[in-house]
């Protein structure tokens, strides 16, 4: 088995990772999703947890498949068609990995964590 073979292998195993890390993940998320309908009733209450779920196995999914992508394209046979394809994929990827960030944190990544002490102050009160 050459080099090539192997990288090309372990691009499409990072490709299968990410595949298999969206599916579970949304497969728990809707179960944990069901599990806390059925003891609350309030579709309201779980659904911005499940939401939160279910994006951060879509971004750890984007995560190995952009890997994927890279070793596949810059490793085994790196053109400018070849490249050219690779960089619109990670730019998309990377746009939906931004917006997913926003969604589910409230902010950009490169922004601080809000710290909420007057909330927690006036809790204690």
């Amino acid at each position: 088995m050459s080099s090539k073979e192997i990288i090309e292998r372990i691009g499409a195993l990072l490709d299968l990772a990410g595949v298999v890390v969206i599916a579970v993940g949304v497969a728990i998320a809707s179960a944990v999703f069901l599990y806390r309908y059925w003891q609350t009733r309030q579709v309201i209450e779980v659904y911005r947890p499940y939401r939160q779920a279910v994006g951060r196995s879509i971004l750890l999914g984007l995560e190995f498949l952009v890997g994927g992508d890279i070793i596949r394209t810059v490793a085994v046979a790196p053109s400018f068609q070849s490249v050219g394809v690779l960089a619109a994929i990670v730019l998309v990827r990377t746009f939906l990995s931004f917006s997913l960030e926003v969604e589910l944190e409230g902010r950009w990544p490169w922004q601080m964590r809000r710290t909420r002490p007057a909330q927690a102050e006036s809790a204690q009160d």
